[in-house]
């Protein structure tokens, strides 16, 4: 069969190769692969999630009002601003992966800048917000002396916003390079030193819950600073950062093009979790349910680290060999990766059984709370594989730059099928909280199908030529301009 492809001095392409059986030594070696990638990306979001967790703790300690305000602002925090970060700054996944598998290298540092300046620019009117946040919060229905407790926490919250945005463009940089053990570190050294923060910021300083919100702000900072020294500094990202340059100015709509339907994908899933807390608030025993709901919520939080790790090695790994035009090894990739995360989707299920009389005794000694707790667990135990397989999926997506397909495919999962059902099923069929969980099962079953049907139709050897391209015109548009 003849190649065919872009004639580029880019790489060397594999399109038209015949896809024949993988041998057990490409298998053993792309495992080997992920498996060095998702393991400190585990550590990292786990350790990521202890920050927040742990400033909270600490303002518990301050009283009732203290910690409702904190916990309200979180989820403000993460509904108006961390998500859109996180979800923006993933157009990096493509940008910077597709970029080093095709060897452009210095592209990394160019990409990385670039997104810099948007999600910087893009801080600017989030702070407006979170500064207004008591407001927001009251107009939304909430408690006003909780919102005015939330809002002076969100306030001295936005210098982290702005460190965060900083955070997820150096995290995606290192990620698309597969160097991702000073990212483990760096988030290692931090959430140690930020229980030393906390506990001076909280008790010491006379801040209360104020100094917990700078306190993440400085742990925020710290973790830039830290893993920006490194960029700076390291032999290994020698090739990948030169310098700032002024070509990070050019090209910004590009940037956008993959960054905005890469936060509306994001956005979607994160805000439809938001949504079932607020819904459960309407339900008969409104206390008991948010509280087992939340609960539920933040095990399975915890929990989607681990499939998370998998989906950022998966999106790193497609993305890397669809920038060199190996399309059949991205296809492995996701392959092993789906192997992967069902088997330790199977396993955490088993846990969840297994220990679902027990875990309620971590939050409450009431039994009807405890009885309640393990009912959910046996919901989530089902979810978590399902959870699984779209997080893989949608890694794949992310690396091959999809990102348009799959916030299309999120919007009718989880805004058509999902919250629908669950509305149905808490309030017409009289279901509860379980029935809010059966429509969040829903949701991820079928986002995961429609993510499966698209991967299951996909021809990646396409998808390898438009990678190349994508690559091939950064370079050209850069020039030209």
């Amino acid at each position: 069969m003849e190649e065919q492809g872009l004639q580029t001095p880019l790489v060397v392409q594999e399109y038209g190769k015949r896809v024949g059986p993988y041998s057990k030594d490409e298998i053993v070696c792309e495992f080997k692969k992920q498996l060095y990638l998702a393991g400190p990306l585990m550590a990292v979001n786990l350790l990521v999630c202890a920050l927040s967790m742990i400033s909270v703790m600490f303002v518990g300690h301050l009283g009732e009002l203290a910690l409702s305000g904190a916990s309200m602002a979180t989820s403000f925090a993460s509904v108006t601003g961390t998500s859109l970060m996180i979800g923006m700054g993933s157009a990096l996944d493509t940008f910077c992966g597709q970029s080093y598998g095709a060897k452009e290298y210095h592209l990394l540092g160019i990409h990385m800048q670039r997104a810099m300046i948007v999600l910087l620019s893009t801080c600017i009117p989030l702070a407006f917000i979170w500064a207004n946040a008591a407001t927001l919060l009251v107009f939304l229905g909430q408690d006003p002396e909780i919102s005015a407790e939330a809002g002076l926490y969100a306030k001295f919250m936005i210098p982290s916003l702005f460190g965060n945005a900083l955070l997820q463009c150096h995290v995606r940089f290192l990620q698309s390079q597969n160097n991702v053990v000073p990212m483990m570190l760096s988030t290692g050294i931090t959430t140690l030193l930020h229980i030393l923060v906390c506990w001076i910021m909280v008790f010491k300083s006379g801040l209360g819950s104020r100094g917990a919100a700078l306190a993440n702000a400085l742990s925020c900072w710290l973790n830039v600073s830290l893993l920006a020294l490194y960029v700076r500094f390291a032999p290994a990202c020698k090739k990948t950062w030169t310098g700032f340059s002024k070509e990070a100015l050019l090209n910004i709509p590009t940037f956008l093009k993959l960054a905005v339907p890469s936060a509306v994908m994001v956005c979607l899933e994160i805000w439809s979790f938001e949504m079932m807390v607020l819904l459960s608030g309407l339900l008969p025993n409104p206390q008991l349910e948010t509280s087992v709901l939340s609960i539920s919520l933040n095990t399975c939080s915890m929990l989607y680290m681990i499939p998370l790790g998998l989906s950022s090695a998966t999106s790193v790994r497609v993305s890397n060999e669809l920038g060199a035009g190996r399309a059949r090894a991205a296809l492995l990739a996701i392959r092993v990766s789906m192997f992967a995360v069902i088997t330790e989707g199977v396993l955490g299920a088993l846990i969840l059984i297994f220990g679902r009389k027990l875990w309620g005794y971590c939050y409450s000694n009431e039994e009807e709370v405890v009885s309640y707790i393990a009912q959910m667990m046996l919901l989530l135990a089902g979810g978590y594989i399902v959870d699984g397989i779209q997080s893989v999926l949608s890694g794949a997506v992310r690396g091959s730059g999809r990102q348009k397909i799959g916030a299309v495919a999120n919007l009718g999962a989880y805004y058509i099928i999902g919250i629908p059902l669950a509305i149905l099923f808490a309030f017409v069929f009289h279901m509860g909280g379980k029935g809010l969980w059966f429509g969040i099962i829903a949701a991820l079953f079928a986002q995961s199908l429609f993510l499966l049907i698209l991967t299951l139709c996909t021809n990646w050897e396409n998808e390898a030529k438009k990678a190349n391209q994508r690559v091939h015109d950064s370079m050209i548009q850069d020039q030209v301009s």
